[in-house]
């Protein structure tokens, strides 16, 4: 997860001037896109989503960030689908106020869909997904007490509402309120993950403006000869970390496999099969059966089967996938009954795609899922 948004930064999106920004046409959207610079002054809490974190939850981070965005206007099928959103990467810090915790940094590919929007103001929201870094983490010698964060490297999560009023020609002033998640996916123990609500007032720069062209249409007909039914065929690897007095890291494999069909542009319905085997229960058998030894157990059947259903957001050949499961064959109950998986999927070829998943049990991150697969 840490790395599934490459594909969001890579996005070419392009733009028109400004002497044409009320009648696009196919010349114009071969221009450069139009660039928007901003930046924002961030105030955040701790959220206390277990007891155990709660000693760590008292101070009141603050912090700030830069972007840079493009604005789509209308090169690719999927720019009026979505009413021509904007794409950047936006670097981010915070002072967390605790000597515990230290200071974190991240830089976070994203998009931007409009709710509202006219000549003067802006309303849209914001999904971002990168890679975040933490000066301070769990050590079992000098820093035991940090149960939130225990690898320097996290994913990086945020959604965002924003509302942005025109000053000038080229400036913005905005006001935004922000979920911020930050975890390592148990990849290392402890692993509870730190969730910052946040406020932030800021602006932004543009070079150019561009408004979309009136009446147009946001959803258009698949392309002659999209299929409306697939069947997607996967194979993931993972690791993860049972316990912080275990520091071996298990191999966690799965097997995948789903119909979707696709509803529009947009949207994509899934249904299908998960198969997983986690290493890493065969050590907890162990030690829930109170030899302490941390010896593989080969007498207990770890397999997990589970039936799963999902929706994936579409932006051209990208796609935000969500999944709900519900485990159907689980001998051994290490976990809750149900499953849940938000990930990015990145469709290289027709027929080729890698996709990169948290899987989660009630909001406790089980495995980061690697994944390579088919679509037929």
């Amino acid at each position: 997860m840490t790395k599934r948004l490459g594909a969001v930064g890579a996005f070419a999106l392009l733009h028109i001037s400004p002497t044409q920004a009320q009648n696009p046409t196919s010349d114009t959207a071969a221009a450069p896109a139009p660039l928007t610079i901003g930046a924002a002054l961030h105030g955040a809490f701790i959220v206390a989503h277990t007891p155990k974190i709660d000693h760590l939850t008292r101070s009141h981070p603050t912090g700030g960030e830069v972007r840079a965005e493009w604005q789509a206007t209308g090169r690719k099928p999927w720019h009026a689908a979505w009413r021509y959103p904007k794409t950047g990467i936006a670097v981010a810090y915070y002072d967390l106020h605790n000597p515990i915790l230290g200071h974190c940094f991240s830089v976070s590919p994203y998009a931007t869909k409009f709710i509202y929007r006219s000549a003067r103001q802006q309303v849209h929201f914001r999904l971002g997904v990168g890679i975040g870094y933490f000066t301070n983490s769990f050590s079992l010698t000098d820093n035991r007490k940090n149960t939130i964060v225990s690898t320097p490297l996290n994913a990086a999560i945020h959604f965002r509402f924003e509302y942005a009023l025109r000053i000038s020609e080229h400036l913005d002033t905005e006001v935004a309120l922000a979920f911020q998640h930050y975890s390592n996916g148990a990849t290392s123990k402890p692993n509870f993950g730190i969730n910052l609500p946040t406020a932030s007032v800021g602006f932004s720069l543009h070079r150019s403006r561009w408004l979309p062209p009136s009446g147009a249409r946001t959803l258009l007909p698949l392309p002659a000869g999209q299929r409306r039914w697939f069947v997607d065929l996967a194979t993931s690897v993972g690791w993860r970390q049972w316990s912080p007095y275990d520091r071996r890291r298990y191999l966690v494999n799965g097997v995948h496999g789903q119909v979707g069909r696709r509803m529009n542009q947009k949207n994509n319905l899934t249904a299908g099969l998960d198969y997983f085997y986690d290493r890493s229960l065969l050590v907890q058998r162990v030690v829930d059966t109170i030899d302490v030894t941390y010896r593989p157990s080969t007498t207990v059947d770890v397999t997990k089967i589970g039936a799963v259903v999902g929706h994936e957001l579409l932006l051209g050949q990208l796609a935000f996938d969500w999944h709900f499961g519900w485990y159907l064959y689980a001998p051994y109950r290490s976990a809750t009954p149900y499953y849940a998986r938000i990930g990015l999927k990145y469709l290289f070829t027709k027929h080729v795609f890698g996709c990169v998943d948290l899987k989660a049990h009630r909001g406790s991150a089980d495995v980061i899922e690697w994944k390579v697969g088919v679509r037929l």
